[in-house]
């Protein structure tokens, strides 16, 4: 572990020693406290999974044994609803290719939003709309079901630091999708 933090010391050392000239340090400067404990963690689950970037940009939770897929669904909106986090639509993927006469083991995709906070989040950062809505999916895997959700605090953190209030809402939407995912996986309401 200790070679991993050198290397990327190394890195990030070479990096800004290259960059130090053309507006990196002022971003990175830009940046929101936690970025550099979260940047870190993106990088080893990157290279853990040896380069797969959407598992390190992810979070990701295993559902408990016994508990069934209606289970999860339900856990989930009911925290979007004490949250105040709508569930803007569902896709029951793995239906449709079962109604295609393609077999797939279960493929749910949840999408949420809080329309307030999503029109600040994009009057902030317009590019911001690309993440929206935020999206909850539910992947049968050969050891069962598992909970996907994009880590958040990739945007919240290594994004250029918010103004208080939208760091604030930011922040509460980024707890309703954690939430989601501890009490998607025990199926609790």
């Amino acid at each position: 572990m200790k070679l991993a933090n050198l290397f990327k010391a190394a890195i990030l050392a070479a990096g800004l020693t290259t960059l130090s000239g053309c507006g990196t340090m002022h971003a990175a400067g830009n940046l929101n406290d936690g970025a550099w404990d979260t940047f870190n963690q993106v990088w080893d689950k990157w290279v853990e999974s040896e380069g797969d970037i959407a598992d390190a940009t992810m979070w990701e939770v295993k559902v408990d044994e016994g508990i069934e897929l209606a289970d999860v669904i339900d856990a989930i909106n009911a925290v979007g609803i004490n949250r105040n986090l709508k569930n803007v639509g569902e896709l029951p993927l793995s239906e449709e290719l079962k109604a295609r006469g393609i077999e797939s083991k279960t493929i749910h995709v949840m999408s949420f939003c809080n329309p307030e906070t999503a029109r600040k989040m994009v009057d902030f950062s317009p590019a911001m709309g690309g993440f929206l809505p935020c999206r909850v999916n539910i992947i049968e895997e050969e050891d069962g079901l598992h909970i996907y959700s994009m880590n958040m605090d990739m945007a919240i953190k290594m994004g250029k630091k918010m103004p208080p209030e939208l760091k604030e809402a930011t922040m509460a939407v980024r707890d309703t999708i954690w939430e989601m995912l501890q009490k998607g996986k025990t199926g609790e309401f």
